[in-house]
């Protein structure tokens, strides 16, 4: 049986004790038991504004944490609103959500609106701003290379083979063979037969051993 948190929210402090809370919870049950869901915890969010970014709440950090760390992937809200009034909110965290593997319900929405013109155009205009960003970052990143490369001749990369841990006896090994009149071929057989294991893959090859004993 799939388990899953339930998240109820209230906006008003004088709304904790009225039947928000009843409400909710009981469609929630009701749609688990019809589905066959197991409700495994019930948080709530008491006097927390619908505008409010998620991670501003209490309860749903709480939530999130145990889902990050724990085996419930699941969440169930009564409607889209308990999550967040404010619809860059709700999608926001939705987009969030997707990103972290955890699928979320809403009892009153169950497709999330996504046959809605204005949330499909919401969730383009917020992956254009996401694309944005990425090619941001990588001019950002291109742009620092450049420095300092003109600073200092050279941009660091991948650090060179033997740099690490445990490569120096391996560097030095691979370097004996070479001078000793070894193949390409046989130095990586070898070093598969012993089981040394190159930095990125499974086995050594021949172009692999030459890259390093060229240098």
């Amino acid at each position: 049986m799939v388990k899953a948190y339930a998240y109820l929210r209230v906006s008003g402090k004088g709304q904790v004790d009225g039947d928000g809370f009843p409400r909710q919870l009981e469609a929630i049950n009701r749609h688990a038991a019809a589905a066959g869901i197991k409700i495994a915890r019930v948080f709530e969010e008491k006097g927390v504004s619908g505008t409010i970014d998620g991670m501003d709440r209490p309860s749903w950090v709480e939530m999130m944490a145990l889902m990050m760390s724990g085996k419930v992937h699941t969440i169930i809200i009564e409607k889209l609103d308990r999550l967040a009034r404010d619809l860059m909110i709700q999608e926001h965290i939705i987009a969030d959500l997707q990103r972290r593997g955890v699928n979320l319900i809403s009892v009153a929405e169950p497709d999330l609106c996504s046959t809605d013109p204005t949330r499909k155009l919401m969730r383009q205009i917020m992956g254009a701003i996401a694309e944005y960003d990425k090619a941001m970052i990588v001019l950002k990143l291109r742009g620092a290379r450049q420095r300092m490369k003109a600073r200092d001749g050279r941009c660091e990369g991948a650090k060179p083979y033997g740099s690490l841990p445990g490569e120096a006896l391996v560097l030095a090994r691979i370097y004996s063979m070479r001078k000793a009149g070894g193949s390409l071929s046989g130095i990586a057989a070898k070093l598969n037969a012993d089981g040394v294991r190159p930095r990125r893959g499974t086995r050594w090859y021949p172009y692999s051993v030459s890259r390093i004993a060229s240098r």
